[in-house]
């Protein structure tokens, strides 16, 4: 089976997402760009030997050659795409989130249902090997009881026309984590029957979210709590607090560069300390090769699919209303 990809947006991430990974396959080529500027995909395809450029989003959609549609533009214009496009009958991968909102994800999971295909959310993160070892170390009670996860994603993002400052176009630094937040919960401690809040300021240039603060109460009571930020340093990390000593994984999105192995690193109660070094991972590398498997059904993508980013997304968006109501100075529980 051949796979032939249509690119929505003339981007950087797609060059990293598909472009590259797809070129270590004899059966797999990028056909097809669409950008907002004619221009732009012109040039864009161009520099990557991309053999046709559709005038636009429609028309790249509707090319009976394109088996999967990548969608990588702005955030606000995830969902329309998306469901344009599942709802042809193609395959579909969404850079993460997928979506904004809870009635956009029922657009979207409708129009899978009517086009047969698949519909993917491009978070490659999932299924990191540190995933597994915290998930048995809780199975396992290795470290006693459970009593909190803190996750921080801080972004060096300055200022700018970008849409990450733009509300009306999904900017903002929550919506640039809660995907990364969300899935590492779900495949350690797993999110559901959880409530969430959060609270911004929304005083980031344009009036994003420029900090901005979640927190998870979990079916056993403990709290899984958010911080990320658009700033000057870049600093993205989990911890998981046990009775019995502390589980850190500093910088969870280094493999976006490349084969590396992350360090997972245990604090003791008695001050020992101990690291476990992981297989090395290229999260695009990774993520391209489970898209195809799955298209080939050889395998598996498991926390793409929509059956998984339904609940985070689902949250995602709660918590985002409960950060805007708390503007107006009350902190509200999730709305159910």
């Amino acid at each position: 089976m051949s796979l032939a990809i249509g690119l929505i947006g003339a981007t950087g991430i797609a060059e990293r997402t598909m472009i590259r990974p797809s070129q270590e396959y004899h059966d797999v080529s990028v056909r097809a760009v669409a950008a907002s500027d004619p221009d732009r995909a012109e040039d864009y395809a161009r520099r990557h030997s991309i053999p046709h450029v559709h005038a636009d989003y429609e028309d790249l959609i509707a090319d009976p050659a394109i088996d999967l549609v990548y969608i990588s533009l702005h955030t606000a214009g995830h969902a329309r795409w998306a469901e344009r496009a599942a709802r042809a009958g193609k395959h579909v991968v969404v850079e993460k989130p997928l979506c904004l909102t809870r009635p956009e994800l029922s657009a979207i999971a409708a129009a899978q249902r009517h086009g047969g295909g698949h519909v993917l959310e491009a978070l490659p993160t999932l299924g990191h090997p540190w995933h597994r070892t915290v998930r048995e170390w809780l199975r396992a009670g290795t470290f006693g009881e459970l009593d909190g996860v803190r996750s921080r994603f801080d972004f060096a993002v300055q200022p700018g026309p970008g849409y990450r400052w733009r509300p009306d176009l999904g900017g903002g630094c929550f919506y640039d984590s809660a995907g990364y937040w969300l899935q590492a919960l779900q495949d350690t401690v797993g999110i559901t029957d959880v409530r969430g809040t959060g609270h911004s300021d929304f005083d980031g240039f344009g009036n994003v979210d420029r900090r901005f603060s979640a927190a998870l109460v979990l079916p056993t009571g403990q709290r899984a709590l958010l911080e990320c930020s658009f700033g000057t340093t870049r600093t993205t990390e989990h911890v998981f607090v046990f009775r019995e000593g502390t589980v850190r994984i500093r910088g969870v999105l280094l493999p976006v560069a490349g084969a590396v192995s992350l360090n997972i690193t245990v604090v003791a109660r008695d001050g020992s300390r101990t690291v476990t070094r992981t297989p090395a991972v290229s999260y695009y590398t990774q993520q391209f090769a489970r898209i195809r498997a799955l298209l080939r059904q050889e395998g598996t993508h498991w926390g793409a699919e929509l059956g998984a980013s339904e609940p985070r997304i689902a949250l995602m968006d709660r918590i985002h209303e409960s950060a805007r109501r708390s503007m107006s100075g009350s902190v509200e529980e999730e709305r159910e």
